[in-house]
């Protein structure tokens, strides 16, 4: 009869999730001049020091700190120049990260991406803080370790791309697509209202069109061409989602409901409700 791995005694099946993984700290070696990294596994590092990277047909000097990732499928060698390099390194397969869409769209697939991302005191500040609790998991019994090293692997990605966004990645397909996206993430950040001494400051196709420094018949233009649906519709659906919740989950009143969305009058804020949802502020909390 098989016998089920999962039904034996003291084996933790999250610790067999993690082969394919290993992170450690760079030490002081003997390996200098040169290292050539293994072809099987992927890997990313955080280092300071100097050193030159051969990565394929690039030749990269590296002098600070800085974010590197190696994809398998390239040829590598890393040239140290002395024996004072310091940092961390993780390698792992791909079969114990999978193959997400943000890998697919990491300098770690990219081949032809730069794989050395320089960073600032702050940014290297971050980067090792989570270096470091990817040491302190691996080396600990919690039961889903393995979980947790890959979410680390996802937020070192993450940095990477908004540090240095990938070449090879197209995020929008024209100028209207980029500015109709800049338009709705704007807008959603004002969301949720949690104060009524915080009030929404965005109500207007000109107030969102200054902020992004566009002019407004082009902001207008460009989110009906791809949407759909004019910005001022936008505006109005969301402020409305947000009244409801308002009135639904907060025991505000109508006129403080009001005031946080912006509307000098509650009386402003009754006409605006009433013509975009066909009832009163009072009966929806009814």
């Amino acid at each position: 009869m098989a016998i089920n791995v999962a039904e034996i005694p003291g084996i933790n099946m999250e610790d067999l999730k993690l082969k394919g993984f290993k992170v450690h700290e760079l030490a002081a070696t003997t390996d200098v001049p040169a290292s050539k990294g293994r072809r099987d596994f992927y890997k990313m590092g955080l280092v300071n020091g100097d050193m030159t990277v051969k990565y394929g047909d690039q030749v990269l000097e590296i002098k600070g700190t800085v974010l590197f990732f190696v994809n398998p499928r390239v040829a590598h060698t890393l040239v140290r120049r002395d024996k004072n390099n310091i940092g961390y390194a993780c390698l792992f397969t791909e079969a114990f990260i999978k193959r997400t869409e943000t890998l697919k769209s990491s300098p770690l697939y990219q081949v032809g991406d730069h794989p050395v991302i320089p960073l600032n005191s702050e940014q290297a500040a971050f980067m090792t803080n989570i270096f470091q609790k990817m040491l302190a998991v691996h080396s600990s019994d919690y039961p889903y370790k393995g979980e947790l090293i890959r979410n680390c692997i996802e937020l070192i990605i993450h940095e990477a791309l908004r540090i240095q966004p990938s070449r090879n990645v197209s995020q929008f397909k024209n100028a209207a697509t980029r500015i109709t996206h800049l338009f709705m993430d704007l807008l959603e950040r004002q969301f949720p209202i949690e104060r009524v001494a915080d009030p929404l400051r965005l109500r207007t196709a000109q107030d969102f069109a200054a902020g992004l420094s566009v002019h407004v018949n082009y902001l207008n233009r460009s989110v009906k061409e791809v949407t759909g649906k004019p910005t001022s519709v936008h505006i109005a659906e969301r402020i409305t989602t947000e009244a409801k919740a308002l009135l639904q989950h907060t025991d505000w009143s109508v006129a403080d409901i009001a005031y946080a969305l912006g509307f000098n009058y509650p009386s402003y804020f009754n006409n605006y409700f009433r013509r975009v949802t066909g009832t009163i502020p009072k009966s929806l909390r009814q």
